[in-house]
């Protein structure tokens, strides 16, 4: 298992446009993706598991993979936070 912690520096947080680009980035691995905040979990894989997170900007998440390819996942999904959130 690998686990990355960001901070959200996109002024509207998780909103729907990049949660929709997360999840499809998400969808081409084949290991398990939660994103947590608060105590709370969210399936990568699924718009309305990030969505009910309500991530705002300056919050922290922690972003969990678990699988076969969790390091090219780690990878991809850490670039994608820093580039898009």
């Amino acid at each position: 298992m690998k686990e990355f912690k960001y901070v959200i520096t996109d002024p509207e947080g998780i909103h729907a446009r990049p949660a929709g680009e997360l999840v499809k980035a998400a969808k081409a691995f084949t290991c398990s993706i939660q994103l947590s905040k608060d105590g709370k979990a969210g399936d990568c894989k699924k718009i309305f598991g990030l969505m009910g997170l309500g991530v705002k900007k300056g919050n922290e998440v922690v972003l969990t993979f678990d699988g076969e390819d969790e390091d090219a996942a780690y990878e991809a999904i850490s670039r994608f936070m820093q580039e898009n959130l």
